[in-house]
């Protein structure tokens, strides 16, 4: 909702006609475009010439020697109106923005210190340099959102012990953890420890690790060490853990529940390893594991070894990644290495996953395709968790707007051609909290080495994690060492130690198209076009060029490949029709389409056609889907073609989404071969079959015959650049 005094305050920024502060759009909203604006207005004031969106050290001390307090002694006027706007931007009253430091702006200042638990160490209604620099924040000082209480005392107890510390700000007091939080509680662990201000770094190091190994509590211990310790407790949200300075029973008690949660020793005291794994995402990243990932190959000598160390559980790849720089993936016979050795495999899928752009519904949806149909070449039965991989430090935003997408992606598309196979999601904490919330995922392998991402820093453990890695080490001598990551389990997940046979020589499988040969498939496409098609045979002009069409295939190659190595089909097969459709469309094809809308809204008109990309009937989607789940190639529920809102749902997909009717035609291929007896035209089909099963797709009779003989064409230009692909 737009606040009028902070339009008021985007209004005055605006003013400044000065290189260097931007304006802001002035729509009563706060946002961080406005604090770094009035962040620059207070740098030019101190008559720094740099200006930046950062309150940095530079600032701090310009602000400290010019105006040590900001309060009805300061001469600055626009000073005075950037903490009278900022005030304003935070939610309290700054007065009237006009320069005046007045008993309303003092109170404002005086609530805010108030929130922030410092009104004791900073008494009245001035401001002191880190107040200011809090105050251009984004920070709340406010419990909002899932914020509790008990976090906001906390956070308001450090600001208040720790304010005096040079290098120790103001922390938000909004009930909520976050990597601010963790980092305070970090430097108040150092401080405690006796570290100046020159050594402590809110970084869990050597030093800090040393100081805590003999800050062992127990029941009986009082003081400020037991309020860090509970604090870390209620940071990690271990239910009813109070704030305290007590070392009692009731501590204790959660205190086992916590390490056992986390896999540590159940001692029920504050020993380093309850300490590390409370402060930092590694936990102690010296502890021995049970499970392991890697990217090299496991053989007899390393597996061997592997088993001598501890390790009963390996994570190893079910594809390589798509640069191809290096073999990562389950090598032939290394299943039945790994389970001789007394181990079991738990699969894991990424071809990159580096950046957010790479997350999307639709990649999602083709990753879940591949996964299905590695995990089932390489043998993994039914009930087999299948990590999907988050490798990079995904913000908040980006797990919105790409990894949940992503995922739902991955779960619908398991769940039709993979309903065997379980989602697992490997990520920083944040990433696997939020999709297991989604309920896009089942259990957790969670980048615990990766301490310093942000997904990582001020997130608990999330409750459902089967792994968690926490260290990348070497072990082995000679023909046994193997470089791996050390991952501690929850049994959440024990891997599989049984295995089918693989299905098929993945060298039989079609591949992405390589668009260097794109130019030349067309050129075949275009000479094979003009042999078939006659234009005096049509009385309408056609829709789309060949060109048009080819292009419109190409965008959705990686889908098609994805459908025709889960359902073992060529795809050409796919392709063919689908390009035919597109080609031959017609203005008569659109008008059909308004008929089947005007229909469904009581006007009038015909209740299906033939409709979207490749063409399909709802009716005729609706039975080869029936018949696709009903002989197990695919899961899903039945539908009516007689039931008039069954067919309107469907044709209202196949119109309107085109990966759903792009989908749609392998089911009807198969269908159309079902119904003459042809089998399933797999990868090896003849030219006969896959003409049949092409010409059932029209229909029936002679038009239908017609149709298939033209399409073994378009299908045989498609085939012969992609069995170059595959076979090369």
């Amino acid at each position: 909702m737009a606040d009028k005094m902070v339009l008021r305050a985007q209004q005055w920024i605006n003013t400044y006609a000065v290189s260097g502060i931007p304006n802001v759009e002035e729509d009563g909203r706060t946002s961080w475009a406005v604090m770094y604006a009035l962040t620059r207005i207070l740098q030019y004031e101190l008559k720094i010439t740099n200006l930046s969106d950062n309150f940095g050290p530079i600032t701090l001390s310009q602000l400290g020697s010019q105006y040590p307090l900001i309060d009805d002694t300061c001469r600055n006027a626009a000073i005075v109106r950037v903490a009278q706007a900022a005030l304003y931007c935070k939610g309290y009253d700054g007065g009237e923005i006009n320069g005046v430091f007045d008993s309303r702006t003092a109170r404002g200042a005086s609530t805010l210190k108030q929130n922030m638990g410092l009104s004791g160490v900073w008494p009245g209604g001035s401001l002191t340099p880190k107040a200011m620099k809090a105050l251009l924040t984004m920070d709340a000082y406010v419990r909002i959102g899932s914020g509790t209480e008990a976090v906001r005392s906390v956070q308001q107890w450090l600001n208040s012990r720790y304010i005096h510390r040079r290098n120790f700000f103001p922390v938000p007091c909004d009930g909520n953890f976050s990597r601010d939080v963790q980092r305070a509680l970090m430097l108040a662990i150092q401080f405690e420890l006796g570290m100046d201000d020159n050594v402590a770094n809110g970084v869990f190091g050597p030093g800090t690790k040393a100081g805590l190994k003999s800050q062992v509590l127990a029941i009986g211990a009082t003081g400020v060490w037991v309020q860090l310790f509970s604090a870390a407790m209620l940071f990690n949200q271990r239910p009813e853990v109070i704030f305290t300075d007590g070392f009692n029973t009731n501590l204790r008690d959660h205190v086992i529940g916590f390490q056992s949660f986390a896999a540590l020793a159940p001692t029920g005291r504050a020993d380093f390893q309850t300490w590390a794994s409370l402060l930092v995402s590694t936990g102690d990243d010296s502890r021995a594991g049970r499970a392991f990932d890697c990217i090299t190959t496991v053989t007899a000598d390393r597996a061997k070894a592997l088993f001598a160390h501890g390790y009963r559980i390996a994570g190893r790849y079910l594809c390589n990644g798509t640069s191809g720089t290096f073999n990562k993936m389950i090598e032939p016979g290394e299943l039945t290495t790994i389970t001789a050795a007394g181990m079991a495999c738990f699969p894991i899928f990424q071809t990159w996953g580096g950046s957010p752009s790479y997350f999307s519904a639709e990649q999602g949806y083709a990753d879940g395709l591949s996964a299905v149909t590695w995990a089932r070449h390489h043998g993994f039965k039914a009930g087999t968790r299948i990590y999907f991989a988050v490798d990079f430090d995904a913000l908040d935003h980006q797990v919105t707007n790409n990894i949940l997408p992503h995922f739902e992606g991955i779960s619908q598309a398991l769940h039709t051609y993979g309903p065997e196979y379980k989602v697992g999601v490997y990520g920083p904490r944040n990433v696997c909290a939020r999709v297991g919330a989604a309920g896009h995922s089942s259990a957790s392998f969670v980048s615990g080495m990766s301490i310093g991402f942000s997904g990582n820093l001020g997130y608990p453990l999330p409750s459902d994690w089967a792994f968690d890695q926490i260290k990348t080490i070497t072990i082995g001598t000679e023909s046994s060492q193997i470089e791996i990551d050390n991952n501690i389990t929850s049994g959440r997940d024990t891997g599989q130690q049984n295995f089918d046979p693989p299905q098929r020589d993945p060298k039989l499988y079609d591949v992405t198209f390589d668009m260097y040969f794109k130019n030349a498939m067309l050129r075949d496409l275009k000479i094979y076009m003009e042999t078939v098609i006659q234009l005096g045979e049509y009385s309408f002009e056609f829709s789309l060029s060949t060109t048009d069409s080819y292009e419109i295939v190409l965008k959705h190659d990686r889908l098609v490949t994805e459908l025709s190595k889960t359902l073992r089909i060529r795809k050409a097969l796919i392709q063919a029709p689908l390009f035919w459709e597109l080609r031959k469309r017609t203005k008569v094809d659109d008008a059909t389409d308004l008929g089947v809308e005007s229909y469904y809204r009581g006007q009038g008109g015909i209740d299906d056609c033939s409709t979207g990309l490749a063409q399909i009937y709802a009716r005729t989607a609706i039975r080869a889907t029936n018949y696709c789940t009903q002989n197990g190639i695919i899961a899903g529920t039945t539908l009516d073609p007689s039931n008039t809102a069954h067919v309107w749902m469907i044709w209202q997909i196949l119109h309107n989404q085109d990966d759903k009717n792009v989908e749609t035609v392998p089911l009807v291929l198969l269908h159309a071969a079902g119904m003459q007896g042809l089998g399933r035209p797999g990868l090896e089909a003849s030219d006969d079959v896959t003409r049949q099963t092409l010409q059932r797709y029209n229909g029936t009779g002679d038009a239908a015959v017609k149709y298939g003989y033209e399409l073994l064409g378009v299908y045989r230009v498609f085939e012969k650049y992609h069995r170059m692909l595959r076979e090369r």
